[in-house]
């Protein structure tokens, strides 16, 4: 998607005074519908002596209004206008332009003019006359608000929504880590010692887990032999870890020594 590139702002219409007016939506979907200059409708202001407020009626166009009998829209609208007090408001609108028409003063091709349409003089909320045409179009909108979004269906066959498969990844995963790593032989009981009191010169606590994989031995196994040369501890801060017995902590020993 290419950025484009706008020249620097027009503010040419920067004195011209336009309206900002709130519209329903069937309204503004009806003027979605005009194509090019087509004019949407008659705006008829009529002013009122005594310095009463002009009363402003807007009568959408014909062509414009749907011709099915449950879509049809209110034709006339009421203006209500209101002062937008100390707000600053201004209009200002995109438009496409030929490309090859303009370019910056870097030489990039223009794509889109932007344009200030006027400032905001009056504030108006477009209101419908509550005719018949008008209480027709609400109670639809009433009654398609109402349908639940999810209903429920009877199905006449069976749906599937997944495969079934076999085997699942992670299954065919650690059935090829076991293949690769091989059965676990029990190891000479004095060599597994060696190599757990190895371990404990480096932590003094280790969960089973790392043992298993410091010395490549059945849990079973490993186990008897710790319970013979290690604690395990039930209790915080070190729950669910091994620590070698009182009688062959000798790192402690070498602590002591060095200090």
């Amino acid at each position: 998607m290419t950025t484009p590139v706008i020249n620097d702002l027009d503010c040419s219409n920067l004195s011209r005074g336009v309206w900002l007016v709130k519209v329903p939506k069937y309204l503004s979907n009806s003027w979605s519908k005009a194509t090019g200059n087509m004019d949407v409708g008659k705006l008829r202001i009529t002013k009122h002596p005594g310095g009463k407020k002009p009363e402003i009626v807007f009568t959408l166009k014909d062509e414009l209004n749907s011709t099915k009998p449950n879509e049809a829209c209110p034709k006339e609208h009421k203006f209500v206008v209101s002062p937008i007090g100390h707000q600053s408001l201004t209009v200002v609108s995109h438009a496409p332009m030929d490309s090859a028409a303009s370019k910056t003063s870097h030489g990039e091709a223009i794509t889109e003019k932007m344009q200030v349409e006027g400032k905001v003089k009056q504030r108006a909320e477009c209101r419908p006359h509550a005719d018949a045409n008008y209480m027709k179009l609400k109670r639809i909108q009433f009654v398609e608000a109402s349908k639940p979004t999810r209903v429920v269906q009877q199905l006449q066959g069976v749906v599937q929504t997944y495969k079934p498969v076999s085997n699942h990844e992670n299954n065919i995963k650690w059935d090829k880590e076991k293949k690769e790593q091989g059965k676990k032989s029990r190891a000479d009981k004095d060599q597994v010692m060696d190599m757990l009191f190895s371990a404990f010169e480096k932590h003094q606590y280790y969960n089973i887990k790392d043992l298993v994989r410091t010395t490549n031995q059945p849990v079973t196994y490993l186990k008897e032999i710790l319970k013979e040369i290690c604690v395990y501890n039930i209790k915080a801060p070190h729950r669910n870890m091994w620590e070698l017995k009182p009688e062959y902590r000798h790192y402690k020993e070498d602590k002591e020594k060095d200090s």
